[in-house]
């Protein structure tokens, strides 16, 4: 039987743990989050993304990319961001406020793409072409690549968060801020 988290610490805590445990899990639904950005044209943009490493006592939340995608573009426009989370599982709904920032040098940098770079995800980010660019031939190979890195970090600093949690005894719903609670209408 699914016990029913009472307290506001109690829920934050399961909060950051799921979110820990979806950066190891490749099966937990939180794993591929949807991040939305302010496009330079007004517009939004939205995009899954894979949650590759999370830090609870920062309140950070880490993701890969290639420095060339359009996110960056976004990014670099407006820092503000959205990111939301879904899980069948919990019957849970978190939308997370960040502030994003991109990290495409540096040491840390160098130490992560050192891990990427053994993995099959390493061709990601070394086409000779950006992400969303058209191919001339799509049925032809793929484009010859590159020993050149487009590995960019992602570091989402989390300001404000929307939990929701479906229920058939009733919905709970809070804003979570780093250092407040507010239980809200479903």
């Amino acid at each position: 039987m699914k016990t029913l988290l009472e307290t506001p610490l109690e829920i934050r805590l399961r909060i950051w743990r799921e979110l820990g445990r979806a950066s190891q899990d490749r099966h937990h639904a939180w794993r591929t989050p949807v991040l939305a950005t302010a496009a330079d044209d007004g517009g939004v943009n939205a995009r899954t993304v894979v949650l590759r490493r999370v830090d609870a006592d920062l309140g950070t939340l880490v993701f890969f990319t290639d420095q060339r995608s359009r996110k960056v573009a976004d990014i670099s426009h407006c820092s503000s961001a959205m990111l939301v989370f879904w899980s069948d599982r919990l019957r849970w709904q978190l939308r997370a406020r960040v502030h994003v920032s991109v990290q495409a040098s540096g040491p840390e940098v160098d130490a992560l793409w050192q891990r990427v770079s053994q993995s099959a995800s390493a061709a990601d980010y070394l086409s000779p072409l950006a992400p969303g660019t058209p191919r001339v031939n799509a049925v032809g190979p793929s484009e010859p690549w590159v020993e050149a890195s487009h590995f960019t970090v992602l570091t989402a600093q989390v300001t404000e968060m929307d939990w929701l949690e479906l229920g058939r005894a009733g919905h709970r719903r809070a804003r979570v801020l780093p250092d407040a609670w507010t239980w809200l209408t479903p």
